[in-house]
């Protein structure tokens, strides 16, 4: 049985929890609640307010080259929120050398242009792969910065982070339910339906604003997901934060 503090250090917002209530009514009865229904409430109340936050996942990280560019980093200061300019702006660190996924690195071909969020168009001009056929990776990339290019025409969209910052170490964990049916039968023993393994942790690196981030703030990494923070930067230690659920089903 979950908690009210459970839910709330899950993400849950008090707004949410009102609502949900609500729209229940007053009864007696006792009812069995589908938990996406109060998920998608949530996410209703902190998508507006949660700013937006770029997340780079540690292992396999691929470094690109982009050429074009400056060859000092730069700082632009964009919106925390393109559709809440109310919550202040954030910095956007640009520069020659920076950070993606693994998983968008191995979806690009040569030649292909891609858009880098925040900033614009860049054409990939060469792959590197490990050597290994049973396990192939991209090691590194370059690319040509190409912002005149058109956006609307332009399928593969990825987040990025420049080198050139003090990037923030944050491990990202994700629960899964306890039992793996919707609803127990009562000849069904609960053993049975237990999940083998309900905690995941996912080692990133995130951008210089989310150091200042506190316990309890809730943030989009766009891409990800919403996270609350759990564990703030503190003594040299990783980040902790909680992946919001939003009531899609995995």
């Amino acid at each position: 049985m979950p908690t009210l503090q459970g839910m709330r250090r899950r993400g849950m917002s008090m707004g949410a929890l009102r609502e949900f209530i609500t729209k229940q009514g007053p009864s007696q009865n006792i009812v069995n609640q589908d938990w996406t229904q109060i998920w998608a409430i949530n996410k209703k109340h902190i998508d507006p307010v949660a700013p937006r936050h770029t997340a780079v996942t540690i292992s396999g990280i691929v470094e690109v080259i982009i050429n074009g560019g400056f060859e000092t980093a730069y700082i632009e200061y964009k919106s925390k929120h393109n559709k809440n300019p109310e919550l202040g702006n954030k910095r956007i660190v640009h520069g020659k050398k920076i950070l993606i996924d693994q998983e968008d690195a191995k979806s690009f071909s040569e030649d292909e242009e891609i858009i880098l969020m925040n900033w614009g168009n860049a054409i990939v001009r060469k792959i590197n792969r490990t050597m290994d056929s049973l396990n192939e990776a991209v090691t590194s990339l370059e690319s040509d910065l190409h912002l005149q290019g058109d956006f609307k025409k332009t399928k593969n969209k990825i987040t990025w982070l420049a080198q050139e910052q003090d990037l923030v170490p944050v491990h990202l964990v994700d629960f899964d339910h306890l039992i793996t049916k919707d609803k127990l039968e009562k000849l069904d023993n609960p053993v049975d339906f237990l999940t083998p393994q309900t905690e995941s942790r996912t080692e990133v690196l995130a951008d210089c604003n989310v150091a200042t981030l506190g316990t309890d703030d809730i943030i989009q990494f766009e891409r990800r997901g919403y996270f609350r923070v759990d564990q703030p930067l503190l003594d040299g230690k990783p980040m902790v934060m909680f992946e919001i659920p939003t009531g899609k089903r995995k």
